[in-house]
């Protein structure tokens, strides 16, 4: 029944050591020879998002930026991209720099900080990316922005993002990835943007796809998809609104979705 899989990875595909389970590898690979797309949904940049689906051995398309850009892995074939409105980015920066705020910029797949913190190191080390230093993103501001990001503290993001939506909440769309991670992409950026976007691409209706996800960020997919998925160490929010619930990043929750709902299939 099921053609599309799209699959979060920080905290869904990967486990907390960020390694993808030999299990989990096999049961991929078992539902793509049953001809099923299995594809990657994450808000990582494309270079980063890249080093994962090779790990996992995929060829498709992948949903990277939050859903902001579809590229193809093999050719580097850009199918899908929205870009945070310029008029929309210029009064997110200006809002950082009054409120002293650590702001990302995402320029041709690039990853751009305006000083040399923890956070942008940090952020770096865990996507597995270089980064740049341009300390004044005027420069920077105009370009095609797939996604701006804020890195704080949970509960203060908890405040921005409340304080911002009157804003530029109108032609952005504000989520979160981790508890510290602030995200802005285009209102058509969302996963679910992309998810439609790929199932229409493959020609499969969205009965036909599963979404599985385990943050802020996953929501929109989760509930376009056929079958929308949370992990057993998702998000309350998350996991009220899903389908079905799985086991954990470390249980092999997406292994069990996929044997469960495609390999054994009655």
């Amino acid at each position: 029944m099921y053609k599309l899989i799209a699959i979060d990875v920080d905290d869904t595909l990967l486990t907390d050591e960020l390694i993808v389970t030999e299990g989990t590898k096999s049961a991929m690979a078992a539902a793509i020879a049953q001809g099923v797309t299995v594809t990657l949904a994450t808000g990582r940049m494309y270079s980063s998002a890249v080093k994962i689906a090779k790990q996992v051995e995929l060829n498709v398309p992948i949903i990277t930026y939050q859903g902001a850009l579809v590229k193809t892995l093999l050719g580097g074939t850009v199918l899908y991209e929205r870009n945070v409105p310029t008029d929309a980015a210029k009064e997110l920066y200006r809002f950082v720099q009054e409120n002293g705020l650590h702001l990302q910029l995402y320029v041709n797949d690039e990853l751009y900080g305006t000083e040399d913190n923890d956070k942008i190191k940090a952020y770096s080390k865990l996507s597995n990316i270089p980064y740049k230093i341009e300390p004044d993103f005027d420069k920077l501001i105009d370009r095609p922005l797939n996604k701006m990001l804020i890195i704080d503290d949970p509960a203060k993001l908890d405040v921005v993002a409340e304080q911002l939506r009157p804003l530029i909440g109108d032609r952005v769309h504000i989520t979160k990835s981790k508890a510290h991670y602030l995200e802005f992409m285009h209102k058509e950026g969302t996963k679910g943007h992309a998810l439609r976007f790929m199932a229409e691409h493959l020609g499969c209706t969205m009965d036909q796809t599963i979404a599985m996800g385990d943050a802020w960020n996953d929501n929109e997919m989760i509930t376009a998809a056929g079958l929308g998925v949370a992990m057993g160490n998702a998000i309350d929010s998350l996991k009220e609104i899903a389908d079905y619930v799985t086991f954990s990043n470390n249980e092999e929750g997406v292994r069990h979705v996929i044997e469960k709902f495609v390999l054994n299939a009655e």
